[in-house]
């Protein structure tokens, strides 16, 4: 075990972040603890962009998820960065990304710690890990665990940041289990989401300890999720839906382990389920967010299993966490997203599209097709092994001048084959046991914003007389999309447009 943690051992580590920022080699892969924005790394990272200031670093940075306290850009500004993985969502580094300044790897979040034990991602030279407490049993995580047990576990150095900022109540509420490796790998033994199948600590060699660096600093706040009539109508139609399965008999007034996606669409559909009729609800997901506290404080949830815990208007969940630490377990993220586990609790699964189309496939990532928004996240470990695969968006964006519904997206990250459900504020389609050509016109009818409906009907009736089993106008398939880059709006016409530059020119 982690025999040795001794408060001397630790004392005769203590230095400051930039101390332990200088043990860092250049070229180094780091792996960093940090999953939406919960239980990052704070310190150190911004004395490594200090250190920037005066030497090239180039560095290869690894994650659970997205990073607080603007740790991304920052990372991006001084051009520390020379490759990054496996999701993020900070507009610089976005844009260093899209400009081919740093280079990212999209990961589905189950898959990076798989690819490091496996050997086909380099493992990290440095672990830099936020905890709550080192003691003989190991390191004790905060608010997430993500990849921190792989990085702890395969790293050569680990520097540990110590933050008094997080409540003690976290203490316990942790399960660390690590799969053997591929062909010694016996089941994953989680059978419901409260089942406990590992440790509270995260295993360490003492003598990997190199730096301990005291913080006192809070995790970045989640970002304002207040529902909206549009999220409201999302939820209405989702609720509609879930109650109608229980009166077909495929579900039970418990329904089944839920799990939602980072975001202000998810997290407020989650938030509906406090008014419902549905009870004794269990998570079994990647993120807990405001809304689980809700669902907790309304007595409609009863567990939560996660690999973090990712806060904004709730901040009190955190300080009073003592009222919910016997009702949450926090995981690695290979084990919260792990197909096997989703498979076999038979998750309901609440994601949100960035775009579908008209066939249901959905995009997640890519904006025009090309530019990387955040990445895929954990969506494509739920979507393609739930019960029921729902994804939710609003029907158009820009006040109206993109449809979220297109004719063809311009990069997949789910295939239609893994899309159950689709919601838009318009309406819900419910795709399963239809053919393409009869997917097509019930997500037109029950999803689309009504000013693109027609086009989309003449899109597709056009399609028709072509043939094929999934119809498509090849040479208008991204006329949305252009027309959009050119004019600003996907209903915009070449009149509309020459009409603009006349009034433009007088």
């Amino acid at each position: 075990m982690s025999k040795g943690l001794t408060p001397a051992f630790l004392s005769n580590l203590e230095m400051t972040a930039d101390e332990a920022a200088s043990l860092i080699p250049r070229n180094a892969v780091l792996g960093l603890s940090g999953f939406t924005r919960a239980g990052d790394v704070k310190a150190v990272p911004a004395a490594l962009a200090r250190r920037a200031a005066h030497e090239s670093l180039q560095l290869t940075v690894a994650t659970g998820a997205s990073l607080g306290h603007e740790t991304d850009a920052l990372l991006a500004k001084t051009g520390i960065l020379a490759r990054r993985y496996p999701f993020q969502a900070d507009p610089t580094l976005r844009r260093a990304i899209n400009d081919g300044k740093v280079m990212f790897i999209d990961h589905h979040l189950s898959e990076t710690a798989e690819a490091m034990r496996s050997g086909a991602l380099t493992p990290p030279d440095v672990a830099i890990i936020e905890a709550l407490d080192l003691d003989e049993q190991g390191l004790i995580p905060t608010t997430s665990v993500g990849n921190s047990p792989v990085f702890a576990a395969l790293a050569k150095s680990i520097i540990v940041e110590l933050n008094s900022a997080h409540s003690e109540a976290l203490r316990g509420v942790h399960d660390i289990c690590q799969p053997k490796p591929f062909g010694q790998r016996e089941p994953i033994g989680i059978v419901a989401p409260n089942t406990r199948i590992g440790t509270p600590f995260i295993p360490v060699d003492p003598a990997k300890i190199k730096a301990v660096v005291r913080t006192n600093q809070a995790d970045s706040k989640a970002g304002p999720s207040a529902p909206s009539p549009e999220t409201d109508a999302i939820a209405g139609h989702l609720l509609e839906f879930l109650d109608h399965e229980v009166k077909a008999g495929r579900l039970d007034r418990r329904l089944a382990p839920l799990q939602a996606g980072i975001g202000k669409i998810a997290n407020s559909v989650l938030a509906a389920f406090t008014e419902s009729s549905f009870e004794a609800l269990t998570m079994y997901s990647e993120v807990l967010q405001d809304s689980t506290f809700d669902l907790f404080d309304s007595g409609k949830l009863i567990f939560a299993s996660a690999s973090s815990i990712t806060l904004d208007a709730r901040q009190d969940a955190l300080k009073d966490f003592g009222r919910y630490r016997d009702r949450v377990i926090l995981r690695p993220q290979d084990i919260s997203n792990h197909p096997e586990v989703v498979r076999r609790l038979g998750v309901i699964a609440i994601n949100t599209a960035l775009e579908a189309d008209i066939y249901g496939n959905v995009n997640s990532t890519h904006v025009n097709g090309s530019h990387m928004m955040n990445g895929i996240g954990g969506s494509g470990d739920f979507a393609r092994n739930a019960r029921l695969s729902v994804f939710v968006t609003q029907s158009v964006a820009k006040d109206g001048a993109l449809s979220r519904i297109v004719p063809m997206v311009p990069h997949v990250d789910h295939g239609a084959q893994d899309v159950d459900i689709l919601v838009t504020e318009a309406g819900l389609a419910d795709l399963r046991g239809l053919a393409p050509r009869e997917r097509a016109l019930t997500i037109i009818r029950n999803c689309m914003n009504a000013n693109y409906r027609e086009l989309a009907l003449d899109y597709f009736n056009e399609a028709k007389r072509r043939g094929g089993h999934t119809p498509h106008v090849l040479e208008k398939a991204f006329s949305w999309h252009e027309r959009a880059q050119s004019s600003g709006s996907m209903l915009d016409t070449a009149g509309a447009v020459e009409k603009r530059r006349l009034a433009a020119a007088e």
